[in-house]
């Protein structure tokens, strides 16, 4: 399997200091995936920037002239996402490094790909930076994949915050399927099992959303049950993943219980719809965590399961709660009934 990976110290320039979003999340994962010699079996995916047009079929203008200002000078957008001297370029080549990513999986070069790119993205909406989030890049992959042609997209997204961004962007487009896991109710504060589209759009969203506390086997049931069922009614051409690994117990913003082990599982899940239904075509691009530890073994384990490796290291703990809560199973037993699943 050839598998490729979008990295660039330019991603370090986003400078937010003692951030929980800061830049040792990369330094981290590349220094993981370099001393388990993992990096050798991976094709590099030089990112590019972004350009106005590609930004602008997301965000407005204005958001896009506020986020350079306040590149120039340093500053927070909101009461949580902050900018400095080398946001702004930054943004451009982490949007970018994810078009590239798509397109190289699009053109049949790679097989799949993930691209490690910062300052993430599925927060951030037409108007706003937030969440961490200065331009949302999987939705700008997204609307790229579509003006080359694509039909139907599937954005899967499994960080512990709901998606709200990337649903916003797409929630009256029938041509793609939002499917999202997120603590509930939790920051942003969108996500409900109701929220389901708009217009055209109506049933392409479908959101999960879970109590605190929810671990490797609720997840493993979404991910092989409900995801399945919609993908397969939805059958998209590429799927893309909004790869979030503050659902980890020991994540230190989040209340979920999920191991290394399970984020493996929800990427093999994922690889396998992609292989069922869109000739393996699947990209993730880096969202939340901020356990380094963690972090980086997720996406190593997620690396790991795309190039096909027999073994997922866990050398971390496993929980630390006793058992899942009851209601996460009525959850999705309404959310199939809702999308009739």
């Amino acid at each position: 399997m050839s598998v490729g990976i979008v990295y660039d110290p330019i991603y370090l320039q986003h400078d937010t200091g003692s951030h929980p979003e800061n830049k040792q999340r990369l330094v981290a994962i590349m220094d993981l995936l370099e001393k388990s010699g993992l990096s050798e079996q991976l094709t590099s995916i030089p990112p590019r920037m972004a350009t106005a047009e590609e930004l602008l079929t997301i965000h407005s203008q204005e958001h896009i002239n506020r986020v350079e200002s306040y590149s120039e000078t340093g500053g927070w957008l909101d009461g949580d996402t902050m900018a400095s001297s080398g946001s702004y370029e930054a943004a451009l080549y982490a949007a970018g490094g994810l078009i590239k990513a798509v397109e190289a999986v699009l053109h049949g070069e790679i097989n799949s790909a993930f691209a490690l790119v910062r300052p993430p993205g599925h927060h951030a909406t037409h108007h706003r930076g937030t969440g961490f989030c200065l331009f949302n890049n999987i939705a700008i992959a997204a609307k790229y994949a579509q003006q080359q042609g694509i039909e139907r997209i599937l954005i899967a997204d499994f960080d512990i915050h709901h998606g709200n961004g990337t649903q916003e962007s797409f929630y009256n487009d029938p041509s793609l399927l939002y499917f999202s896991t997120h603590q509930y109710p939790f920051y942003p504060g969108t996500g409900a099992v109701d929220e389901t589209g708009g217009g055209d759009g109506k049933g392409t969203t479908v959101n999960v959303p879970l109590p605190a506390g929810c671990g490797d086997e609720v997840y493993q049931q979404i991910y092989q049950e409900i995801l399945p069922e919609a993908a397969r009614r939805f059958r998209p051409q590429i799927i893309l993943v909004s790869a979030g690994y503050d659902p980890y117990w020991g994540d230190p913003i989040g209340m979920m219980d999920l191991s290394v082990t399970g984020f493996a599982t929800i990427t093999r899940a994922i690889k396998e719809i992609a292989d069922e239904l869109c000739e393996g075509k699947l990209v993730f691009t880096l969202e939340g965590g901020y356990n380094l530890q963690a972090l980086s073994y997720g996406v190593k384990a997620a690396f790991d399961t795309l190039l096909g490796n027999p073994e997922i290291e866990d050398p971390l703990e496993k929980s630390r709660y006793s058992k899942e809560p009851a209601s996460a199973q009525e959850i999705m037993e309404r959310v199939k009934r809702v999308h009739q699943l």
